[in-house]
């Protein structure tokens, strides 16, 4: 059994106030927080440990080690969305992302395989891959950045979003958090943010 869309209900902006309206989630596999840093250009000298607070009052980003994987939360950014940094960022590894702005109303959603789109949900476009006659579908025009392998691993999620059970749709809602979640190994809890360090620019 999986978790349902609500079992993220906790992220609302009234607890995470400067982020849950603006926020950005990047997890690489394999990778140091200090890696990831050096591979986006931060100089070891401009480096500092903060808080999730401080990460947010600074509008910045920051990397902490979870598990194997490397988790680069942003506040108010567009790191794990610009392709020119994440493509490169996933070459010979996985990398998944979820961003939402509220704002505007933008969802993003990325799953790269060694520089291969695996999935995703691109804003005014929806998810790349649906349920459709009973099979994982492509949902997208051609397009020379995506594998042909179809995402096989995400498709009890995808079920329940193509369900008329379900009427949470929208990545942000829930669906980015149990993708991510399958996907990663890795489960996103309010106690996962508030309480680690954060390597972050100086």
């Amino acid at each position: 059994m999986i978790p349902t869309f609500d079992d993220h209900s906790w992220f609302t902006d009234e607890r995470f106030p400067g982020l849950a309206d603006a926020y950005c989630f990047t997890y690489v596999r394999g990778l140091t927080p200090e890696e990831l840093m050096t591979r986006l250009g931060v100089r070891v000298e401009n480096r500092s440990r903060v808080t999730l607070d401080e990460l947010v009052r600074r509008q910045t980003f920051g990397a902490v080690a979870v598990g194997g994987w490397v988790l680069l939360v942003e506040a108010n950014g567009l790191l794990g969305v610009t392709e020119e940094i994440i493509m490169p960022l996933s070459a010979g590894t996985r990398l998944v992302s979820h961003f939402y702005l509220d704002v505007d109303g933008m969802d993003y959603f990325h799953w790269i395989d060694d520089g291969r789109i695996r999935f995703a949900y691109v804003y005014q476009e929806g998810y790349s891959h649906g349920i459709k006659d009973g099979r994982i579908q492509f949902m997208f025009g051609p397009h020379e950045s995506y594998s042909e392998e179809t995402p096989d691993e995400i498709a009890e999620i995808l079920e329940r979003i193509g369900s008329s059970v379900y009427l949470i749709t929208d990545p942000h809602q829930g669906p980015a958090f149990l993708l991510a979640e399958r996907l990663t190994g890795i489960t996103m809890t309010p106690l996962l943010l508030e309480e680690s360090t954060y390597l972050a620019p100086a």
